[in-house]
């Protein structure tokens, strides 16, 4: 046997190391600043240690710190140090799992006597990590048979319970994250001066010693029941968040709190758009005035842009009986996700609709179409209902009841291309309307439970993909993430502060075509099956409504914003012109208020203005009257600029509107 192997690096350059260097060595054999940077490596594709050797020719990734890779390593080390440093504070504290989550991680932890934690334990908690930190404590990975891995947690009775699950092969993705090799799981003990610290139940990787851990912080302290179960125990949740410096931490708490002040739920109750209120019940927005004004002018807008681009309005109703839905699949594929039916028409099953496909495909199947009809492209702004649990509700980003904007295209087969890439170019392009200008996209693909064939299923794939490349729309593959019937392109936005949303879904649909029997005569006089594409725009006028808010913290662009301009009287003397001003407004078409001195103080009344994030305060006095003037205060400046010509006003405002600033 070679006592050397050949290691291939990303960019194809290959060396050749000692049989038995470890991937740390390697990292310190291309450059210091490498080494200093890795936490982790990638051998082969499969996550490893810095200090595993390395026997056979590989393919090797170093993994650094500043990476998203990277701090998914950090971040699952943090928790294994949170972990450590709970059970020394709180001796006979139980500990479950702890993973990394976006930005962060968690542990879950069962504590004595009934003890809890509080807020005021996470400074403790936080000063005893650092100590450990300190210690720069050696992570040490190690396999061990079923049983010596239940003698040694046997006191940790959810410990137990993952290892007697991964041994008889039912292991969860949370449980197979602490699998080891054949026969056996893997584990980490942490040591100091060679004595062990603390012992873990883990796959790994893990960063080579407690002192690379980097700047973290715990954040708080959450109810949580063990693996999900109502009906299991409740444990305590330690939440936290590790990153590559101080300064990204800084960066990111900087845009928790940012997202805090966006908070759609906290600014919806602020500005008086919408409301949940308990009466009507969990997951059910209703709209005030202003929400429903700015619901409508994104509805009127966004039936504009689909008329012009020959879509056919359909409207169909809430609920059907359940035949419909046995020939669609929902019942079979989705039925967990459906409201209770109810029982109508002497023991008929009625179910409020989850979604508006189809209804849309009875409507294409009513009457036999011809291939000059095609593509046929139906567009409803169709009110749906799905029964999600109570945990998972958020605001309108998450809720029972929503209205998607939802079109349903069928083409020839020959057109399937054009059409995806027209479709995916009309989404872009309402979306920079709304103010969104960096977008990736997600090639969603055939999951393991599927229906139809999967020929049909690479057809559909690759025309999608096609789609993408020609939008040039940044994108990754999710492979087997496909829903049961169909591929499909999510786009994702991201937002003012960075944040990633997915919005908007376009499917390519073999199955319901044919579960529905849908043809078309072609140009040959034969009868053949069309193509079909699901594709909702804003995903749901409810979820892209909450994300708009939190965008823009607020502050709509003056063509969305439900007040535009309020006018403010200096004082009683100048109402009488405020409301020719309010007027003239009106009847150009604008959203304008008067706020007179009933309201307050005039600084009062601008500072009340500026809190609803009003576009434009004109505020009016003597010369103003006289001279057919306002005084123009501009949100987001300090600098109000006085006697603007009403005219000139009015002209700015109109500009603003029209290019949907």
């Amino acid at each position: 046997m070679s006592e050397q192997i050949t290691v291939t690096f990303p960019d194809g350059a290959r060396k050749a190391f000692p049989r038995g260097t470890t991937a740390g060595e390697i990292a310190r054999a291309i450059g210091s600043r490498l080494a200093k940077a890795a936490v982790a490596a990638r051998a082969d594709g499969e996550w490893i240690d810095l200090g595993r050797p390395l026997e056979a020719d590989t393919r090797l990734e170093i993994v650094v710190r500043d990476t998203d890779a990277g701090r998914e390593v950090l971040r699952h080390s943090a928790a294994h140090v949170m972990a450590q440093a709970v059970v020394r504070l709180f001796p006979g504290a139980q500990y479950a799992i702890g993973p990394a989550i976006t930005d962060g991680f968690y542990y879950d932890f069962a504590l004595p006597d009934g003890q809890t934690f509080s807020e005021d334990d996470l400074a403790a908690i936080e000063a005893e990590m650092r100590t450990i930190v300190k210690a720069d404590q050696v992570f040490e990975r190690a396999e061990l048979p079923y049983d010596d891995a239940l003698a040694l947690f046997a006191d940790q009775p959810f410990k137990v319970e993952i290892i007697e699950k991964v041994r008889a092969g039912e292991a969860t993705a949370d449980d197979a994250s602490e699998a080891g090799g054949d026969g056996g799981v893997s584990i980490y003990r942490n040591r100091s001066n060679g004595d062990v610290t603390f012992t873990d139940l883990c796959r790994g990787p893990h960063v080579p010693s407690t002192g690379k851990l980097g700047a973290f912080k715990l954040t708080k302290v959450a109810g949580a029941y063990w693996r999900g179960n109502e009906k299991g125990p409740m444990l305590q949740r330690i939440y936290g968040t590790a990153w590559e410096s101080q300064q990204a931490l800084d960066e990111h708490l900087h845009r928790i709190a940012e997202a805090e002040r966006r908070d759609h739920r906290k600014l919806g109750v602020e500005l008086d758009l919408f409301s949940f209120p308990d009466e009507i019940g969990s997951g059910l927005a209703v709209f005030h005035p202003k929400g429903g004004t700015v619901r409508r002018i994104m509805e009127e807008y966004s039936r504009e842009q689909h008329e012009q681009a020959g879509y056919e309005f359909v409207y169909t109703p809430h609920l059907s009986r359940s035949t419909l839905f046995e020939t669609s699949g929902h019942l079979q594929w989705y039925a967990d996700g459906m409201y209770p039916p109810m029982e109508l028409d002497e023991g008929t099953a009625y179910y409020p609709k989850p979604m508006n496909c189809p209804m849309h495909l009875l409507i294409y199947r009513s009457r036999q179409r011809s291939y000059r009809e095609l593509p046929l492209r139906l567009f409803e702004f169709g009110t749906v209902y799905r029964y999600e649990k109570s945990g998972v509700l958020h605001g309108l980003l998450r809720a029972r009841g929503f209205t998607q904007d939802d079109s349903h295209i069928f083409c020839a087969p020959e057109q399937l291309q054009d059409e995806l890439a027209s479709l995916l170019g009309f989404v872009i392009r309402l979306l920079r309307t709304f103010g969104f200008d960096e977008f990736e996209a997600e090639l969603a693909t055939r999951p393991e439970n599927f229906v139809g064939l999967p020929e049909q299923w690479d057809e559909a794939e690759a025309a999608l993909e096609a789609a993408i490349q020609r939008a040039e729309i940044p994108y990754v593959v999710a492979e087997g993430e496909g829903a049961f019937y169909a591929p499909k392109i999510d786009v994702h936005v991201r937002d003012a502060i960075g944040r990633r949303w997915q919005v908007s879904t376009l499917q390519v649909d073999f199955q319901f075509p044919d579960r529905f029997d849908l043809e078309y005569v072609g140009a040959d006089n034969a009868r053949h099956r069309p193509r079909m594409i699901h594709r909702a725009l804003f995903g749901s006028f409810e979820r892209f409504f909450g994300i708009l808010v939190e965008h823009t913290a607020g502050a709509f662009p003056v063509w969305l914003a439900p007040v535009q301009a309020c006018v403010l009287p200096v004082s009683d003397r100048h109402d009488a012109y405020a409301f020719r001003v309010v007027d003239r407004l009106v009847a150009e078409g604008y959203r304008a208020e008067l706020v007179d001195g009933s309201h307050g103080s005039l600084n009062a009344r601008i500072r009340r203005a500026r809190t609803e994030k009003v576009p434009y305060v004109l505020v009016v006095g003597d010369t103003d009257a006289e001279h057919g003037t306002v005084g123009v205060n501009r949100r987001g400046s300090d600098a109000p600029e006085r006697d603007v010509p009403l005219d000139a006003f009015v002209q700015e405002l109109a500009a603003g509107v029209a290019e949907r600033r």
